[in-house]
């Protein structure tokens, strides 16, 4: 299993068994690189042993609050904080963590083991109940290792995959694993109950104050919770970077940290636009890029990608994003490889579009113009691959096993949560979207960007998402990030640009208050340009350079697609987008990653994954080797067992 995750850990391994429990861990040190950071700790007077990954930023603030209150700490790891911060809290400890984080907790003495994720879902944290034990990790592939946990697919969420091109569930694409949401936490005892029972410790609650503070002091607080963010994230005693678009948020993030590290160094991947037209012809960003680096006095560094660095990495991709995902993620795959070849950490934009209302299109229920249920209406729109009139068609080959999955009520359930009831206000309908975007599709890209850098031994860090500054957004007035709402539109999320662009220029709207603020930190024209998201030239490619690609791997009637899929259904509704009829951009390429990811994981389905780089043998260690190794923190006795890694 941790063989399977060296790449999340190239910095050391360490394994802990005691009776029922095992820990194992990948280390990729970041904060304290001496072997006093080793995993799993444990904290001996306690008797707890963690298995931690993540990052807690306010973990010296907790740490002088743990010392008042008589802790001794050994290291200087935000570790050992959880450890004393559950000793002394128990559960709540969770509430008090401002940072990423999935981490597992052992009681030998009680015999009970506490899981727990970060409220956002920034660190991923799967398990499987199957065989009889509870096994789990930050990935799939380390709980594939095991027969026990076998390799069959779940059709009900395959079609919700291609309804959302998401999961909004905890459902992945195997029947035996499942997702550990975020914000929540579980205990498990030997001997007692044995089913996982997670319990939600913290939720989004977007809505509108009851009193408005005068604009100027919303505008002060803002900058000074945006700072405040990012020199908090800055905390390594390694190297960091940050990711620089040439858009609003990246840039924004790299203008601060700029001001703590000089000659920061930032990473841009722009796209070759030689048979772009149109729309794509504004994708590459690198001169937006290059100009924000000579303002702040970064260290530069870019790349540019054609059509046939998608055909080579997919093979790649697919085995670190373990199954598919929002949107066209080669490029995170790309950005990610080039900072690893200067940086541990690197300091990204995600989430500041979620929680500051950056995608003013979608939100066009507000606007009143829609008739009917609001909530009918929302999910039409976010069928982002094809309407569910098609799904019984398209999976007929698999639909008796499919046809329990009932998209609407998965859609619903993520809302029957949200604390705004629905109302004739545009601005509760606003906060509903805010909220219902924030569980759903910011939660896909936290977890596609965490496993497309740490692929590559690279943390990812998302100031956006600091407890404060989230906790101020929330509280935000509507009016703050959106001052056109009688003026939305409705878009379709295959076009990546022409009316994106006009509805800017038309409205000026979303992010106000943001865009406000950083006009402290950023030229104007980048302060009031048009969003664009991260997005390669694809609808072109698939009808040039990459066309024949596509027709071979998802056209071809030996395409692993097709025994899921109606092969007529397939290749109509490609040819679709090949042929000029309709975009279909986004279904294309959510095609070609399930037909990698059924030649990845779905091969051979009755063995055992085996890791894509497993040169290194097997260590086993046991408890009772000496019982005092992972106390004192020393390197354990060398009991190991050695296997062909072929």
């Amino acid at each position: 299993m941790t063989i399977a995750l060296a790449h999340r850990g190239p910095d050391g391994d360490g394994i802990l068994l005691d009776g029922p429990l095992g820990l194992g861990h990948r280390r990729l040190a970041i904060i304290d690189l001496s072997d006093a950071g080793r995993q799993p700790m444990t904290l001996p007077e306690q008797a707890l042993t963690i298995s931690f990954n993540g990052e807690i930023y306010n973990y010296r603030e907790l740490r002088s609050e743990l010392t008042a209150l008589g802790c001794r700490f050994r290291t200087r790891t935000d570790t050992e904080v959880i450890l004393h911060a559950y000793a002394t809290w128990g559960e709540a400890c969770v509430n008090r963590f401002n940072g990423m984080f999935a981490f597992a907790i052992w009681n030998s003495r009680s015999r009970e083991l506490f899981l727990a994720r970060d409220r956002y879902g920034i660190k991923p944290l799967y398990y499987s109940q199957a065989g009889g034990a509870l096994r789990f990790a930050s990935e799939q592939k380390a709980l594939l290792t095991t027969s026990d946990v076998r390799r069959e697919l779940d059709a009900e969420a395959l079609v919700e995959y291609f309804t959302f091109q998401n999961f909004f569930s905890d459902r992945t694409l195997y029947r035996d694993v499942r997702m550990f949401p975020p914000a929540h936490w579980a205990k498990i005892t030997v001997g007692g109950s044995s089913s996982l029972a997670p319990v939600r410790y913290w939720d989004y609650t977007f809505d509108e104050p009851n009193e408005r503070l005068d604009g100027e002091e919303y505008a002060r607080e803002l900058d000074r919770l945006l700072v405040q963010a990012v020199r908090r994230q800055l905390v390594s005693d390694v190297e960091i970077g940050a990711y620089l678009s040439g858009g609003l948020d990246s840039g924004a993030i790299t203008a601060i940290a700029a001001q703590s590290r000089p000659f920061l160094k930032s990473f841009t991947c722009g796209f070759d636009l030689y048979s772009a037209s149109g729309m794509e012809l504004a994708f590459d960003e690198r001169q937006k890029a290059e100009y924000m680096s000579y303002l702040y006095r970064t260290e530069h560094y870019e790349m540019v990608l054609k059509a046939g660095d998608m055909e080579r990495v997919l093979p790649t991709l697919a085995y670190h994003m373990e199954e598919p995902r929002v949107g066209q993620s080669y490029p995170n795959f790309y950005m990610a490889k080039l900072a690893s070849k200067f940086v541990k950490v690197v300091l990204s934009g995600t989430g500041g579009d979620e929680i500051f209302a950056g995608y003013p299109w979608r939100y066009y229920r507000a606007t009143g113009e829609a008739t009917g249920d609001d909530v009918d209406v929302y999910y039409a729109f976010w069928q982002r691959l094809m309407p569910n009139s098609v799904l019984k068609q398209l999976f007929a080959p698999i639909w008796n096993e499919a046809r329990h999955c009932d998209t609407g009520a998965i859609f619903r359930n993520v809302l029957s949560s949200c604390p705004v009831q629905r109302s004739q206000r545009p601005e509760d309908s606003v906060n509903r979207s805010l909220y219902f975007e924030a569980r759903t599709f910011l939660h896909g890209l936290l977890v596609m960007e965490d496993k497309l850098t740490m692929a590559h031994g690279v943390e990812l860090r998302v100031p956006f998402l600091d407890n404060d500054l989230v906790d101020f957004a929330m509280r935000l007035p509507t009016a703050e990030k959106l001052n056109r709402l009688n003026e939305s539109m409705r878009l379709n999320e295959n076009v990546t640009g022409d009316k994106k662009t006009m509805y800017h220029r038309r409205t000026k709207d979303g992010k106000v208050l943001l865009r406000k603020v950083l006009e402290r930190y950023m030229p104007r024209d980048i302060t009031t340009g048009e969003k664009q998201g991260f997005s390669a030239p694809d609808a072109s490619w698939f009808k040039g350079e990459s066309l024949e690609y596509v027709r071979r791997e998802i056209l071809s009637p030996s395409a692993r697609i097709k025994e899921f899929m109606d092969p007529q259904i397939v290749d109509g509704l490609v040819n679709d987008h090949l042929e000029g009829r309709e975009n279909r951009r986004l279904l294309i390429w959510s095609l070609l990653s399930f037909e990698w990811w059924l030649r990845t994981y779905y091969a051979d389905a009755a063995e055992p994954i085996v890791p894509l780089s497993a040169a290194a043998p097997v260590h086993r260690v046991s408890a009772e080797s000496d019982e005092n190794w992972a106390s004192e923190h020393e390197s354990p006795p060398a009991v190991l067992t050695l296997r062909n890694a072929g």
